[in-house]
């Protein structure tokens, strides 16, 4: 079995648990000592937390893998952006998206929830990029952006398309923010949910049990739903350059590692010199219980080595600052690793003197 071999979602079980094991095959025994802790961390981290997570870790310059639910769907919730960007930049690629062309938006391309750009737009229209508008919605996760970029790469069925085309598996594309938060919430989307805080208005005069059975069915099978697995894959195919032509993987790379949005998840766990290219998640709360909070990136370390890192929440009634030690930890843990292996190949290297 080689370590780049896809996956389908009904062998991904299999092959999270052979990865290891096939990697150590051809890996010295002081890294199969390093990817042994690290393993044992990653599974403590998972089966400790208060809540149905998932975590993978995936090292990019030998593809060894390790994960804790690697397997299961987790709600994306804002983690879909990064693939709407990417089939936006595929299309700028083949000279069919221009990120300088401008565009205006009006009051009609509102959505819900987090926009910032709605200051610049209500009460009359706003000129900008297409470039800008990706910007925005990858840094501050605005989902007015998201979707105006969407309709230029040309909806979900073009993004759909991207992820089969590349063949990254265990990855599903929802059918747009309005429709998706709509029917989480047991809402249908309407025009005038977009204005001021009327969607949650709708939403709070909805009975609690049409409220509640719309969010379970959204846990149990969410419709833009993503396993660690299949999001470490294409975050590691987007850094080695499997995606997009090497300007285009630097733009989303460099975008990604000016994420405004949670500071303190992934990015929290950093150490002096290691860097993140990052997109981050946060679904509805539902009395007290959040379905879906995430952050998936790039990592890489002062030395150049690189892990894709992937930690999704798809339910817990943790604190926020309790979900956000889980993300630290497991870069501390990552971190920890590259440490061993640096260590080692020092001291094979001495002896070799």
């Amino acid at each position: 079995m080689a370590l780049g071999m896809h996956w389908s979602p009904s062998r991904a079980a299999q092959i999270e648990r052979a990865y290891p094991a096939v990697s150590a095959m051809n890996s010295s025994p002081a890294e199969r000592d390093a990817r042994g802790r690290l393993d044992a961390r990653i599974q403590e981290l998972g089966r400790t937390f208060p809540g149905h997570v998932g975590i993978a870790v995936r090292d990019l310059r030998t593809g060894w893998l390790t994960a804790y639910n690697g397997a299961s769907y987790f709600p994306q919730q804002s983690v879909s952006k990064f693939w709407v960007a990417l089939t936006a930049l595929e299309k700028v690629d083949r000279g069919e998206v221009d990120l300088d062309r401008q565009v205006v938006l009006t009051s009609a391309d509102l959505t819900l929830f987090h926009q910032p750009i709605a200051q610049l737009v209500r009460g009359g229209s706003y000129t900008t990029t297409l470039g800008e508008l990706m910007s925005r919605a990858l840094q501050q996760s605005d989902n007015t952006c998201n979707d105006v970029i969407l309709r230029h790469a040309g909806g979900p069925e073009a993004v759909r398309s991207f992820l089969r085309r590349h063949e990254i598996e265990g990855v599903r594309f929802g059918p747009g923010e309005r429709m998706l938060q709509s029917a989480t919430a047991g809402l249908t989307w309407k025009p005038e949910y977009s204005v001021g805080n009327a969607f949650s208005v709708a939403r709070s005069k909805l009975p609690m049990s049409i409220r509640r059975a719309a969010f379970e069915r959204y846990l149990a099978n969410p419709m833009d739903g993503a396993t660690p697995l299949g999001l470490t894959e294409g975050l590691a195919k987007l850094k080695l350059g499997q995606l997009l032509s090497p300007s285009s993987t630097a733009r989303l790379l460099n975008t990604m590692s000016h994420t405004k949005t949670g500071p303190q998840r992934l990015k929290g766990g950093l150490a002096p010199g290691w860097t993140l290219a990052h997109k981050t998640g946060t679904g509805q709360d539902l009395a007290g219980t959040v379905g879906g909070y995430n952050d998936v990136g790039v990592i890489t370390a002062p030395d150049g080595r690189s892990y894709a890192v992937a930690v999704l929440i798809g339910r817990t009634t943790a604190p926020i600052p309790q979900r956000m030690r889980l993300m630290n930890e497991v870069v501390r843990t990552v971190i920890g690793f590259n440490d061993n292996l640096s260590q080692y190949q020092s001291v094979a290297s001495s002896r070799l003197r």
